[in-house]
């Protein structure tokens, strides 16, 4: 693979990343230009959602069929062709149509990226690939916010989406360069029942969540979407089961590393989708902040994250992925909890510094299980394996949110104080619990987990290294 490739992909996964958050301090601006109000806008960020809810499950088996790179290709252009209709849209509708756009080029471009990645990366050379990979996962949503409230206050709110489209043009001239040719796998035929069931059952479970974390529509709606939503998805499992090859295989959970890493990673991702939603509520309602002051502060997560890829190639060779998951988990516990001590009165460098060392350390776990998941995957699986992992990871995207929320409402149901300040100090103590939970499944693996990707080798009286 080009030394390019990994920062081409990047800014792909970057774009996607950003762009599910990026108008969430823009909607009331959107709001009054489309003349309806900020709540039924809030509409559109779902169905962005719900668009990588429905179409994630099937980009392993367009990019088998098609060819990973071709599929890559046409999924910007997908993503720019919705962030174009995004920027002109005139009506309520023509906007959230725009975005369901939007949301199917999304959902192609993370798993698709990295199967391009893990099909052409040699193992040796994977962690640092991947460091790169994965920074923008973990900095994405945290910018978001920030840059949508600075280019609506400074521009107008068209350029959140207009400036997708320089950019998607350079992604696509240097993807058709300097992306290495996937050849085409030969999928049996689409397993169209599995699509209809996994794409009902994420789509349902994305809405509910969101529409209950984030009120559009009335919460009785929300419940009964995530209701639909799980029960399709238990109806796919049963069918998953039975079909030869069904559009999820989810016998790739028999390969331990794989299996472990998604456990750990669904219950981190819970606790981290959870931080975008708590902190910058917390700094703007509790700590007076205005949204672009909170963007600022919580924006130095994603700056530490971007120290992660220099040194982390040499840290997993040294420690092992075991080792230095673990140590990831409960140093990232100890950074959210550390938000629960957060008042008005504390000085802006205290939070700053906590919060650039806690994103250093999570962007370390998110690299090392993204890596150590897919170390025992073959070749010919890793479309299938990136669609699985991709979809779970957008469904417990919005069990963060709606996590977030549901701790907020117990304590004001509790104390008869809503958002209170005590309310988000009791959410970031549960988000470190979730933190230490993550790790457990990482403890359950051997010492030697994945050190043919790492290098670490573990020799005791004499023994050769430990291989898993």
């Amino acid at each position: 693979m080009h030394r390019y490739a990994p920062l081409i992909l990047a800014v792909a996964l970057f774009m996607e990343q950003m762009d599910s958050t990026v108008i969430a301090t823009s909607l009331p601006a959107i709001a009054a230009d489309l003349d309806v109000g900020p709540i039924t806008l809030k509409l559109a960020m779902t169905s962005y959602l719900v668009a990588l809810g429905v179409f994630i499950p099937l980009s392993g088996w367009a990019a088998d069929r098609f060819g990973a790179k071709r599929v890559f290709l046409w999924a910007i252009g997908v993503f720019m062709a919705g962030s174009l209709l995004c920027a002109i849209a005139d009506s309520v509708h023509a906007f959230v149509l725009a975005r369901f756009l939007q949301g199917m080029g999304g959902s192609m471009t993370v798993p698709v990226g990295r199967a391009i990645l893990l099909r052409s990366t040699k193992k040796s050379e994977l962690v640092s690939a991947m460091a790169m990979f994965t920074i923008p996962g973990v900095i994405g949503p945290l910018v978001g916010p920030p840059i949508g409230g600075f280019i609506t206050t400074y521009f107008s709110w068209e350029w959140i989406f207009l400036i997708n489209l320089p950019i998607g043009v350079a992604g696509i001239l240097l993807s058709a360069i300097y992306l290495p040719h996937i050849e085409r796998e030969s999928p049996p035929p689409v397993d169209v029942k599995g699509f209809i069931l996994s794409g009902v059952g994420a789509a349902g479970l994305v809405f509910g969540l969101s529409v209950i974390s984030m009120p559009a529509l009335p919460p009785l709606v929300g419940a009964a979407a995530a209701v639909v939503g799980a029960l399709a998805l238990l109806l796919f499992v049963r069918h998953a089961r039975r079909h030869p090859h069904p559009l999820l295989e989810l016998r790739l959970f028999s390969i331990e590393t794989f299996r472990s890493c998604v456990t750990s990673g669904t219950i981190f991702r819970i606790a981290m989708g959870a931080m975008p939603f708590l902190l910058p509520l917390m700094l703007q309602l509790g700590f007076g902040m205005t949204a672009f002051q909170s963007g600022m502060i919580t924006f130095t997560a994603a700056a530490g994250a971007l120290f992660t890829k220099a040194i982390a190639r040499h840290v997993f060779a040294r420690f092992g992925f075991r080792r230095t998951l673990l140590a990831a988990a409960a140093l990232s516990a100890i950074g959210s909890a550390a938000n629960a001590f957060f008042y008005p009165d504390t000085p802006h460098i205290v939070m700053i510094v906590v919060l650039f060392m806690t994103g250093f350390v999570r962007s370390f776990f998110f690299t090392g299980i993204n890596v150590l998941g897919f170390a025992d995957i073959e070749r010919p699986q890793t479309g299938q394996a990136t669609a699985l992992n991709a979809t779970i990871q957008q469904i417990t995207g919005a069990l963060g949110v709606a996590f977030a929320g549901i701790v907020l409402e117990i304590h004001a149901l509790a104390t008869g104080q809503e958002l209170a300040l005590a309310g988000f100090h009791i959410a970031f103590l549960c988000v470190a619990v979730l933190n230490i939970l993550a790790a457990i499944p990482i403890w359950r693996l051997p010492p030697g987990a994945g050190s043919d990707v790492s290098g670490h080798r573990i020799e005791a009286a004499g023994d050769p290294p430990i291989k898993v």
